[in-house]
């Protein structure tokens, strides 16, 4: 996996910046040494690490760095973790104001034309490369500084394995949470920046954007706002609580989220038939409206779970940040408490399935596909693989809530007994 997906992302990246979106392959046995001499020229042509690419993105991390721990934001305490005793750490959630001086700044760089935003599209290869390297160094160091220093947890001893799942659990210099700031200030935000260049691309070329790249940046905006205005509520996940800081969480989030989330964009703007695409208007707006639709689930579904579990906890602290959308706080909600002490809510949106966020997150994944139309398969790889990532991830909370919580979860089975759609699946 370490080897396979960085290469994976050079496959695509190269299929849509040279072929047109093609899924490309050797003609022949005797072509396989020609076809892989091929894609590394393609590699060494347009996507070396230059020193501008290194300079951007880690100038980059570091402004936001800055961010997470100057700018203004509640503090909010994580879950009790055992390995610390069950202190419960805490966190300070600026994502929003950090998100907005992030806004100004690039579009200050952008109009006085010290850094024009199309650059990024027009440097995305060796962008990626430095967030591939980037990935891959910050896991190395990580590592052997955990070790170095005695903190690490929940080794099986597989120096691959371990270096994959990651050594450190809470690793924190001073203010700034790692694996939290990891999660959220760089692969959502580089993601939405990647869509806004190449907005600004087609404006500076055209002097106006498609449809098609409006809809993108749209989508990736939904997505990061939601992620800052929400950021109280991600202490209090998985990731977060339990698992540990390792090649899995920081390549994902340092390369792999904002270089393959965005192949929409990317196909639409360099590949021949992306820029050539029209849709019919009623298409357009239907697309637009799906987007907005599966979103106001999403976001409020996600809100009613995480402000509940806080609710619960004492940790919930009310918030103003944009938007708030109607029915994201339940009103006296239904759930059961079972015998571990647990809540399992019953109302909201989870009275009609167990799993909606995830059916409301696909259908945005599927709409950034459609955006890009029919004629790559690339742009879906995004729908592809969250899918599998879900399937997987659904399988294993239920066998492990069946075990855990037995005929409280029979129960719960019962009152909600859809887990995607409700009457249907």
């Amino acid at each position: 996996m370490m080897l396979l997906f960085p290469m994976l992302m050079y496959y695509f990246w190269i299929c849509i910046e040279f072929y047109d979106g093609k899924l490309v392959h050797p003609d022949s046995l005797l072509d396989i040494g020609p076809f892989v001499g091929r894609m590394a020229a393609h590699v060494a042509d347009r996507a070396a690490p230059t020193l501008w690419a290194w300079a951007v993105y880690w100038t980059f991390s570091v402004f936001q760095a800055v961010l997470a721990v100057t700018m203004p934001g509640p503090i909010v305490k994580g879950l009790p973790v055992p390995a610390l005793g069950y202190r419960q750490l805490e966190y300070l959630c600026n994502g929003v104001s950090s998100f907005y001086v992030t806004v100004v700044t690039s579009a200050i760089l952008h109009f006085t034309g010290i850094f024009p935003l199309w650059l990024i599209i027009d440097n995305f290869g060796s962008l990626m490369t430095v967030s591939i390297l980037s990935g891959i160094l910050t896991t190395v160091v990580t590592y052997a500084v955990t070790i170095a220093k005695g903190e690490q947890h929940r080794m099986s001893g597989v120096f691959l394995y371990d270096l994959f799942m990651g050594a450190p659990l809470n690793p924190r210099l001073g203010r700034l949470d790692f694996k939290m700031f990891s999660e959220i200030r760089i692969p959502w935000v580089i993601l939405f920046y990647i869509s806004l260049s190449a907005l600004a691309k087609e404006y500076a070329e055209k002097g106006y954007a498609s449809p098609h790249v409006w809809f993108m940046v749209l989508a990736h905006l939904l997505y990061v706002n939601a992620c800052m205005k929400g950021e109280e509520c991600i202490p209090t996940t998985w990731d977060i609580f339990y698992e540990k800081w390792g090649f899995m969480l920081i390549f994902w989030n340092m390369s792999g989220v904002p270089f393959t989330y965005c192949y929409s964009t990317l196909y639409l703007l360099r590949s021949p038939t992306g820029r050539a695409l029209e849709f019919p208007t009623w298409a357009m707006v239907v697309l637009f409206l799906v987007l907005i639709g599966a979103y106001y689930v999403w976001d409020t579904a996600n809100s009613q779970k995480n402000r509940f579990r806080m609710a619960s906890a004492g940790t919930y602290i009310p918030r103003n940040t944009f938007p708030q959308l109607p029915w994201g706080t339940l009103v006296n909600p239904k759930y059961i408490k079972t015998q571990h002490g647990s809540l399992l809510l019953t109302s909201g949106w989870w009275g009609y399935a167990r799993k909606i966020h995830y059916t409301a997150d696909l259908t945005m994944a599927l709409a950034w596909g459609l955006d890009a139309g029919f004629g790559s398969i690339i742009p879906y790889f995004y729908i592809i693989f969250f899918s599998l990532v879900l399937i997987h991830r659904v399988t294993r909370d239920m066998e492990r809530c069946s075990k855990k919580y037995g005929k409280d979860w029979d129960e719960y089975c019962r009152r909600v007994p859809y887990v995607f759609i409700p009457y249907v699946i």
